[in-house]
């Protein structure tokens, strides 16, 4: 008798307009202990779609269970839900940044950016996390630093908490 594996207890459901497989896919291939585990067709129609089309797709995306559903094009994402992938130097920091960007993505501040499908992304740098756990100046130098970039600049922010 073999085993049926469960599905997490918990996971993120990321709605997409009609590319959710797309999507786990390209996350799959940027970033580690990412993969697409599951693609479930639509038995029957439904409001955004026809049978057998990509329903959901169940993917985990650096260690996190995610199912991305293609539920249409009614709601949009906005910065109020992120990933936020934190990253140890700047070679790391910027292939997951142009990875996003350069896949039809776009820039915005602070480390933050949006990928083709609308999905918000924090590429944060350990140096900036762990400089504002510091607290007290240290953390604001980094900090106000950090309000005046776009791609995090570790070198920056390493100057910064140095004063």
């Amino acid at each position: 008798m073999t085993a049926s594996k469960k599905s997490p207890k918990n996971l993120v459901c990321v709605w997409y307009d009609k590319d959710a497989e797309a999507a786990a896919r390209f996350y799959a291939e940027v970033f580690p202990d990412s993969a697409v585990s599951a693609v479930h067709h639509a038995p029957s129609d439904f409001p955004s779609g026809k049978a057998g089309q990509v329903l959901t797709v169940e993917f985990t995306v650096a260690g996190i269970p995610c199912i991305g559903l293609n539920g249409g094009p009614q709601f949009k994402h906005t910065e109020a839900f992120s990933f936020q992938i934190a990253t140890d130097n700047q070679e790391e920091t910027d292939r997951y940044w142009n990875a996003i960007v350069g896949n039809g993505g776009e820039e915005s501040v602070c480390g933050w950016c949006r990928d083709k499908w609308g999905i918000n992304w924090q590429i944060t740098p350990r140096v900036l996390t762990e400089a504002m756990a510091k607290g007290g100046a240290e953390a604001k130098r980094a900090f106000d630093a950090m309000a005046q970039m776009g791609k995090i600049d570790v070198a920056a922010i390493e100057k910064a908490r140095r004063g």
